[in-house]
């Protein structure tokens, strides 16, 4: 009884911690987010009557393409602007080995006095992607924390990249020259992705020949607005946007935000705002899903050493799913498949 009453005193103070502003209570709250800890549930439930969604930038794009260094300069101008700023940095190994996240963390410790900005870095284990279920927990901490924008940044390795629409409001891919950035495009599928193209290091040769080549691709329809319909006639699809920046000269970044700023009324006019609000919220429901069906499947299978031993003898993991899946009360996943679509990177 005693540890019960202890962790319900424990959430209460946590709770009243991160509804004064207490900017250690976010970030404890982040890590129970990030241990899949009930208790960053049940605080999340509590703050219903703070629930916000903070707007939601995600930078990705190739190692080295200065995406970090953009964002600092973002914030910067945000900051001028009087709008509190959130920053999810993105690791898909670890939370714990630094590498690009902890140089790119480093890169931006001018912000780290300033109450109304937060940095995060934050790992993807657990998850298939390179976004995990704690990130979309935590934009929603952050919103009811009281953040204006949240920037999610990815290293730009792997399935990281695209995973990144998924959570993001508008989604920046970053271009420099002389990174074969053009066949890497081709490859990831990142035009598809993109609401905005910024091709950084405006200083260096090769930035026009970057520059026309996205163009040239975008305008033989390589890349559709991630599946963007018309919702009426009066209504246009969005057209991907190209900004040229210097981020270490601090060159168009008033230009980068203006055409986020255009995205953000697209989407509350067009009606795609709402329409990617709910593919998220299906999108995660399906992820709990998942991850809560892993859980009980682990339990079924080291509490039954009989099914493990079927298992083991047959080879059949196939079988031993669906038996575990009547188990829990799911239907068989050939019971299910009617219910299986297949979406593009949005929806």
């Amino acid at each position: 009884m005693r540890r019960d009453s202890n962790a319900e005193r424990s959430d209460g103070d946590l709770l009243q911690r991160f509804r004064a502003g207490d900017v250690r209570a976010l970030a404890r709250a982040i890590s129970l987010a990030e241990r899949r800890d009930p208790g960053a549930r049940k605080l999340e439930a509590s703050l219903r009557d703070r629930a916000r969604r903070p707007y939601v930038i995600g930078f990705t794009g190739a190692p080295g393409t200065g995406k970090s260094t953009l964002v600092d300069a973002l914030v910067a101008l945000l900051r001028k602007q009087d709008m509190s700023v959130a920053i999810i940095a993105t690791d898909p190994n670890s939370p714990f080995t630094g590498g690009a996240i902890l140089g790119d963390r480093i890169r931006m410790q001018r912000h780290a006095l300033d109450p109304k900005v937060f940095i995060r870095s934050m790992g993807a284990r657990g998850h298939l992607g390179g976004l995990s279920l704690a990130a979309r927990e935590t934009i929603r901490l952050l919103g009811a924390f009281g953040f204006d924008v949240v920037i999610v940044e990815t290293v730009g390795v792997g399935q990281s990249e695209l995973e990144v629409a998924a959570v993001a409001d508008t989604t920046v891919v970053v271009l420099t020259p002389n990174l074969g950035d053009g066949v890497q495009m081709i490859k990831a599928g990142i035009l598809e992705i993109a609401d905005l193209f910024v091709v950084n290091k405006a200083d260096l040769d090769g930035h026009q020949r970057v520059l026309m080549d996205l163009r040239s691709m975008l305008s033989l329809g390589r890349a559709s607005p991630r599946g963007e319909v018309q919702s009426s006639s009066r209504v246009r699809d969005w057209k991907q946007m190209i900004v040229s920046t210097s981020a270490t000269e601090q060159k168009g970044i008033d230009v980068l935000w203006a055409a986020v700023e255009a995205h953000r009324h697209y989407l509350e006019t067009s009606g795609r705002g709402r329409h990617r609000a709910e593919q998220r919220l299906k999108e995660e429901a399906v992820e709990v899903v998942t991850e809560l069906a892993r859980e009980r499947a682990w339990d079924v299978l080291d509490g039954d050493a009989e099914l493990t031993e079927k298992l083991i003898e047959r080879g059949t993991p196939r079988a031993a799913a669906e038996e575990i899946l009547q188990r829990v009360g799911t239907e068989a996943p050939g019971h299910a498949r009617s219910h299986l679509r297949k979406r593009g990177p949005r929806g």
